[in-house]
């Protein structure tokens, strides 16, 4: 769950933790369930089967034996349920032909007798389940046992119906499931929690990694656990890593140049000074590989530095800076130069970089412009696009794509070296955008430039 909306997905670490702490706890109130109900239902069962026993041993501790009368009970047990007709409690005293003393509750009934040699006389009692009348479902306490002057052995049963207590099982049972479920609910919620509190630093690492992508940090802020501590130190030491390799990188490509053009520029004065077709050819050679040398250099430094987190650039400074300095460069020619919707927009990636590329498209459509150079900027996507318009001579679309090849240029009077284009098509691609030409709507030439719109 991150600061503002708790998100699942499959292969989500948050899912994963509250799922498992969820079966556990499941298994578990289960487990418990199974336990507690079952320890009740037996100290139910037992407290039921003590009250038959003292039941039982109170009919025995009643009954008397009458040589004329037969048995008989000295009191009456004292539950009216036994003086009830089919109350569910009864009471008989069988001998070896038949129940020969019952309770009145028995009416015209019988007990079931127990099962065949279920207890030796002067053995303990014995219970049992049985069919009562009515079908009712009871439960018997039975005991054998040898009476003074009685021939053979006397079986004093005493039944009770234990649907009372099978409620109170039941009853028991579903209180505890509700409880439990509750419990667990709260056990889940606890940990739903947890997690968030847990997790809570990881997602303050991502808030602060998105900062630096965007260019609002230059390394993560704040204290964090012990535990992730570690993580974000060797983030830290990654994103320093990162930017003195970019660093050295920019170095080594203006040591290169400077190295490059130094004897370039000594090659071309020797040429300069000489006549003949060798001194025209090394000068030629000379241009063609300072040029190259521009081009390459320059898509190494971008190289270096697409993908570095935290670029990030404004595109309405730029454009102003480009617009005043281009304004007085061509001050003799009255050059009118208009930007459109560049507030808020920014680029995803170095400031040198767009100064390059606008700064070749604008002033390219500055030389062949008649008065007039528009540049235009909209979002489109997660990319922007940037319209640079003149309203020059224009170009037919077979020149078009011509002009985008290695140092092609289309007027040899023009000033500079005619990779400005070319440069600038591989810088944007570098930048997963790209670099397009069309008719424009003022009557020349409308170069599209697609670039990574920074968040």
């Amino acid at each position: 769950m991150m600061a503002h909306t708790m998100t699942l997905r499959g292969n989500s670490l948050r899912l994963r933790l509250i799922a498992t702490a969820a079966l556990w706890c499941a298994v578990a109130l289960l487990a418990a369930w199974f336990v507690l109900s079952a320890l009740f239902a037996n100290q139910v069962r037992r407290g039921f089967d003590e009250n038959l026993r003292a039941q039982l041993e109170g009919v025995i501790a009643a009954s008397e034996w009458d040589a004329a009368a037969g048995p008989r009970l000295r009191r009456p047990l004292p539950d009216p349920r036994y003086q009830q007709p089919l109350s569910g409690w009864y009471w008989q005293i069988v001998g070896s032909n038949g129940p020969i003393l019952r309770s009145r509750s028995l009416w015209d009934s019988a007990l079931s007798f127990a099962a065949p040699g279920a207890g030796a006389p002067g053995a303990g009692i014995i219970f049992q389940n049985i069919a009562g009348p009515n079908s009712l479902r009871l439960r018997l306490a039975a005991r054998r046992l040898t009476l003074a002057g009685v021939e053979g052995a006397m079986l004093f049963q005493l039944a009770g119906d234990s649907a009372g207590s099978e409620a109170d099982i039941a009853r028991f049972d579903r209180l505890l499931a509700a409880a439990l479920v509750i419990l667990g609910l709260g056990l889940i919620g606890a940990v739903v929690l947890q997690v968030q509190i847990g997790l809570r630093p990881l997602a303050r690492i991502g808030h602060a990694l998105a900062a630096i992508r965007t260019g609002q940090a230059d390394h993560l802020q704040g204290a964090f656990p012990s535990e992730i501590q570690p993580l974000a130190d060797e983030i830290d030491t990654l994103l320093g890593h990162q930017a003195a390799v970019i660093s050295r990188a920019r170095a080594h490509a203006g040591d290169l140049a400077h190295a490059l053009k130094t004897p370039l520029a000594v090659l071309s004065n020797e040429a300069a000074g000489n006549d003949g077709e060798l001194a025209a050819q090394v000068r030629r050679q000379v241009i063609e590989m300072q040029r190259q040398v521009d081009r390459h250099l320059s898509r190494a430094r971008t190289a270096a530095a697409v993908g570095v987190l935290g670029a990030h650039c404004a595109i309405a400074p730029v454009l102003d800076e480009l617009t005043r300095v281009l304004t007085r460069l061509y001050l003799d020619r009255r050059m009118t130069i208009t930007v459109e919707g560049a507030e808020g927009l920014a680029f995803a990636g170095e400031r040198e970089d767009l100064q390059e590329m606008l700064g070749n498209l604008m002033d390219n459509a500055c030389q062949w412009a008649q008065g007039t150079v528009r540049v235009r900027a909209a979002v489109q996507g997660s990319d922007m696009l940037l319209s640079i318009d003149d309203d020059g001579p224009g170009l037919p679309p077979e020149r078009q794509r011509e002009v985008l090849a290695r140092g092609a240029r289309l007027d040899e009077s023009k000033p500079g070296s005619g990779l400005g284009l070319a440069i600038t098509a591989d810088m944007a691609s570098l930048y997963q955008g790209g670099l397009s030409l069309q008719d424009s709507d003022l009557g020349g030439l409308s170069a599209r430039l697609e670039l990574p719109l920074a968040p």
